[in-house]
């Protein structure tokens, strides 16, 4: 394996830097924050992403991990981050009914009307409409917010 991950004579990435991805990947889907803390202090993207296009934040937030998904928008990752499928972190967040990573997403800057569903659109459908502020409201984003 060179020092890139790729194995030189095939030109893949090297199946031991694939399986680290995973274990990654796994560290958001389950909200291991303290171990996704350290993966990304020694240098892991911030943005990693499964084949599907789902993110680290994506991942956290679709599977209810409030603080490891504070944590990836705190270093920087995108909130408004599409998946393949055209889906937001935010959409995902609604749809699951996760309201503590809503408002996480929300006070970190994260498009409510981005993707397909975008996240007002799934916040209705779901009856939840009080999740993500109407368009221009002038109050401001939910209670419990400080989304400037």
């Amino acid at each position: 394996m060179s020092a890139t991950g790729l194995d030189a004579a095939a030109g893949e990435p090297d199946p031991r830097v694939v399986e680290l991805a995973h274990q990654v990947l796994a560290l958001a889907r389950t909200g291991e924050t303290a171990l996704l803390t350290q993966a990304l202090d020694v240098g892991v993207p911030r943005d990693l992403s499964d084949p599907q296009g789902n993110s680290l934040l994506m991942l956290a937030a679709y599977h209810g991990h409030a603080a490891a998904t504070r944590l990836l928008a705190e270093r920087g990752a995108d909130v408004d981050r599409l998946n393949d499928r055209g889906q937001s972190p935010l959409a995902g967040a609604v749809f699951k009914g996760e309201d503590e990573v809503v408002r996480v997403l929300l006070t970190h800057g994260a498009d409510p009307d981005l993707g397909t569903p975008s996240a007002r659109d799934a916040a209705v459908v779901f009856g939840r409409p009080e999740l993500v502020p109407p368009p221009d409201d002038p109050t401001g984003p939910p209670p419990g917010t400080n989304h400037a």
